[in-house]
């Protein structure tokens, strides 16, 4: 398997998110989702990452559950993938890249409704 274009990773990613439920996708509001070869410095440090972690996928907005009634006129949440942990991480298996793809998109987001890593789990297994 070869590292992706950009616009092959792009086609990914929808395809990731058409297989995603429904009652979630469709409820997302004001959210970009978007991709970069790794996270930059900034979320790296927000995240205290040291140099050898990795991270597939990062939600950075305000969830659902936390917002107030003067949640207005904001830019958008933001989901981002990061092409290559998700790649490396799967090796030559081009099967294991595509489920982790869906898994990360779905696990961010999960964290835009505001749910916690165990509720992720379990509807995780309850839905895919």
């Amino acid at each position: 398997m070869q590292l992706p274009t950009d616009e092959e990773f792009s086609t990914l990613i929808g395809n990731a998110l058409d297989e995603l439920p429904e009652k979630y996708v469709s409820r997302l509001e004001n959210v970009v989702i978007t991709y970069a070869d790794e996270p930059d410095q900034n979320q790296r440090t927000k995240l205290k990452l040291r140099g050898n972690q990795s991270l597939f996928g990062l939600y950075e907005g305000i969830p659902l559950t936390q917002r107030g009634s003067n949640y207005n006129l904001v830019l958008p949440d933001k989901i981002t993938l990061f092409k290559l942990p998700l790649f490396y991480y799967a090796g030559n298996d081009e099967s294991k890249f595509h489920a982790q793809i869906k898994h990360t998109l779905w696990h961010e987001i999960a964290h835009y409704f505001g749910l916690d890593h165990d509720r992720i789990h379990e509807l995780e297994q309850n839905n895919f």
